[in-house]
């Protein structure tokens, strides 16, 4: 095993000084191997890689050539060499089930080392794909660790997603084993995921050979199938500790679907050394995240950030890391998020700005937050949806600490743009920016036609070749696709698909997917711009803009907002507000007269807004619902709020996908 080589490249030695930034940032695009070499090295290898770069096929990458690892070593066995296996690896906080958990890393050890070993009794071997459907349980992190302790893939799928995604996924990953639990539990609800499961076997192409089940404690056991299903308990106990098996850097870690993709799915490919070296340096470099501190993801396993900052990256940094099963708001209050804060002494969250919009509409003046201590916690992170200013400056306030906005993607796996504190970056970034532009990335704005734009001006957010470790490596089964939608429209650069600008002093501002953009008779406004502005009305708890036709500027803003609890204003009073404060601060250029209140918006369970979807049902396109989404039953709502406003007249009711 070849040890970490410069642990001290993890630590800033001087955290006040930005110049450690700027070199930094200089080096990695000058000096990429001298560079990348250094952030390589605070993680182990079985064997040192042969070459840092090579990228002789561009727009496609390898980084950390012919070196060996393996992501759950580094993850879990490390930790324990290093005399740390009695350390609490997860916390896993469920108010759905009125229960905590502590996992040690020894505990991993024990859980990941006999499921790999019954995956290699059931014939997996190195590259074979392991689909996991799983809520947000440690045996989900256990399996994912599991599959890659011996050199397979994983893919885990969102749980409770429909049967039809489900199956989507099944065949186009064709996994041999499938591992899921039983169940899932909503607030409301018991989501029965085996019955899911059974449903899109019925309809697959290619049946996995077996699945492994995980029966939750105190829950109503699934039957099984005979000759395919294996109960979790079963399989372990006839199992035997299986050893890290070393894979190429370069390895596939996992597939990833990205959310709303069904009739063709997007399976983003992450390699596997690249990527956790990357990972681990980030919970310092970002984060400033020490050993010895507990870190929280307020996200799910089947996103890309649960990925990342729920499992590889705080695991393979030795850090402590939080689990919860449960909502904002609902389990049963919105005094949630700050009990966890308290009851684990968080020190760093990771959330989306949709929770805390959540919590701050429902728990205004904290009635119920104000009952925990959350004197602990040093830093909110925010990313995933655009964060306005009046819930980033509500959470920072409430919480007492800096609210800090940063910008990556599913593809990317980490920031594009971050306010990193191991670099010793201003705490109080200029409003609205994600930050500065992360080591590795050399980001750019252009015009349609691939010209720079100017400062400030709105434009196509692009990254110039080569792409850092740990971003996607290809699109499973689709070379072809990959190529052409990430590297077709700007030659010589990765299109980031979103919108934006940059300001003087290097930070950058994303103001939403670029087909969010609506083109008001020619000018370009952006979604969030909007937003921000409805969002400071104090009545207002949370919005989305998006575009409808128009006979005359062929498309203008429609806003749908949720008021706050207990509020008493007329609606039409509300309504005329929000107009004029449009008209004073964007100005009568964004034609901006129509919005209402609804019930409900549609957000997928990362915190994203389905705009694409109410744009389409406005104009009278059928819509069908995502099994991503949280809440289906808000476009019944929202339909006929449209209807009273002009649109979706002839529209048919949405359809949940089944």
């Amino acid at each position: 095993m070849v040890p970490n080589r410069n642990k001290s490249f993890l630590v800033n030695q001087n955290v006040n000084k930005t110049e450690n930034y700027e070199e930094a940032y200089r080096r990695s695009l000058e000096d990429p191997e001298g560079f990348w070499a250094e952030v390589g090295a605070v993680v182990d290898w079985y064997k040192p890689w042969d070459k840092v770069l090579d990228n002789s096929a561009q727009p496609l990458t390898d980084w950390f050539v012919g070196g060996e690892i393996n992501a759950c070593y580094n993850a879990v066995d490390r930790h324990i060499k290093a005399g740390k296996g009695k350390k609490v690896a997860l916390i896993h906080d469920s108010p759905v089930t009125e229960s905590v958990t502590k996992i040690t890393y020894d505990d991993l050890y024990e859980k990941v080392s006999l499921l790999a070993g019954a995956l290699i009794n059931l014939g997996v071997v190195k590259g074979d794909r392991i689909l996991i459907y799983m809520p947000l349980i440690p045996e989900a992190i256990i399996s994912m660790l599991a599959v890659v302790r011996i050199g397979a893939v994983h893919s885990v799928v969102f749980g409770g997603f429909a049967a039809r995604e489900l199956c989507a996924r099944i065949n186009h990953a064709t996994p041999k084993v499938i591992i899921a639990a039983n169940c899932g539990i909503e607030p409301n609800k018991i989501v029965r995921y085996k019955d899911i499961l059974n449903t899109a076997l019925d309809r697959v192409t290619e049946k996995p050979k077996h699945c492994i089940i995980y029966q939750r404690p105190n829950m109503e056991p699934s039957p099984l199938t005979p000759g395919i299903d294996i109960l979790w308990s079963d399989a372990l106990s006839t199992a035997k500790h299986h050893p890290c098996v070393p894979v190429e850097a370069n390895h596939p870690l996992y597939i990833l679907y990205t959310s709303g993709t069904t009739d063709k799915p997007k399976g983003i490919v992450r390699p596997t050394g690249g990527h956790i070296a990357t990972l681990c340096w980030t919970m310092s470099c970002i984060y400033g995240m020490t050993e010895d501190d507990v870190w929280w993801t307020a996200s799910d396993m089947g996103w890309v950030v649960g990925h990342s900052y729920i499992c590889y990256g705080p695991l393979c940094a030795g850090i402590t890391s939080v689990m919860y099963e449960g909502k904002p708001d609902r389990t049963p209050d919105p005094g949630q998020y700050f009990r966890v804060i308290q009851d684990h002494k968080v020190n760093g969250l990771f959330t989306a700005p949709t929770a805390l919009r959540v919590i701050r509409r429902e728990d205004p003046v904290l009635e119920f937050g104000s009952k925990y201590n959350t004197k602990s916690l040093r830093t909110l992170f925010v990313a995933g949806e655009h964060c306005d200013h009046e819930t980033l400056s509500w959470a920072g306030k409430v919480l007492n600490v800096p609210v800090l906005n940063h910008w990556w993607q599913t593809e990317t796996g980490h920031s594009i743009t971050a306010t990193c504190l191991g670099f010793g970056h201003n705490l109080k970034p200029p409003m609205f920016s994600a930050g500065k532009p992360f080591p590795g990335y050399d980001v750019r704005i252009l015009k349609e036609d691939g010209s720079p734009c100017q400062l400030l001006e709105l434009g196509r957010i692009v990254v110039k070749l080569p792409l850092p470790p740990g971003v996607m490596s290809c699109l499973y089964k689709a070379p072809e696709r990959f190529l052409h939608t990430y590297f077709n429209n700007f030659k010589g650069y990765y299109d980031t698909m979103d919108a934006g600008y940059t300001d003087e002093n290097g930070y950058i501002y994303v103001t939403a997917r670029d087909d969010d953009v609506i083109n008001v008779a020619g000018h370009r406004l952006s979604t969030s711009a909007l937003e921000d502005v409805i969002l400071s009305h104090p009545d207002v708890g949370d919005a989305a803009v998006f575009g409808v036709p128009e006979t005359t500027k062929g498309e203008i803003p429609l806003c749908l907002y949720i008021k706050n609890k207990n509020c008493s204003k007329k609606e039409e009073d509300i309504n005329d507000e929000i107009v004029q404060n449009v008209r004073d601060l964007i100005g009568p250029i964004a034609s901006f007269h129509l919005c209402a209140p609804v019930q409900g918006l549609p957000r997928t369970r990362s915190g994203k807004t389905a705009r694409k979807s109410l744009s389409n049902l406005a104009s009278g396109k059928k819509v069908i619902i995502s099994g991503t989404i949280e809440d289906p039953s808000v476009y019944l709502d929202i339909k006929q709020v449209l209807q009273k406003l002009g649109y979706a007249k002839n529209a048919p009711d949405p359809e949940i996908e089944k």
